[in-house]
């Protein structure tokens, strides 16, 4: 079981970016897949999260309206559209997949983790 984070880089404030997560070794279709991000000295926390079905949505307060996540079972790969980027959104952005998964909010939940890629928002 793998997943793959990338799309991170450095961008202006009020730019965009793309995370995609590429899975394989398991059917995407089965999980829920989860971003999370974690800032230098702080802890990682929940950005968004797609369930197994893709109908259910979550996305923690600070980025609803400015990020959407989405899923292409077919490419096997989840991703994070991230606009209107602000430079508290600089972090490492992980996936993680939860197998029959509700979009749970919890670390804890989610039993494969990507290696993250690094976002910077910055002028």
């Amino acid at each position: 079981v793998q997943l793959q984070a990338s799309g991170g880089g450095l961008v202006q404030p009020g730019g965009s970016l793309r995370l995609s997560c590429a899975t394989s070794g398991f059917t995407l279709e089965h999980y829920a897949i989860a971003w999370f991000r974690q800032a230098p000295g702080r802890e990682r926390e929940f950005v968004a999260a797609i369930d197994w079905s893709g109908t259910r949505i979550y996305y923690t307060d600070a980025v609803k309206g400015r990020f959407t996540i989405s899923r292409d079972n077919a490419k096997n790969t989840v991703y994070l559209q991230m606009n209107s980027l602000e430079p508290e959104d600089t972090a490492v952005y992980y996936c993680a997949g939860d197998l029959g998964g509700d979009g749970s909010r919890v670390r804890e939940d989610y039993d494969y983790w990507g290696q993250g890629t690094q976002v910077t928002v910055s002028s």
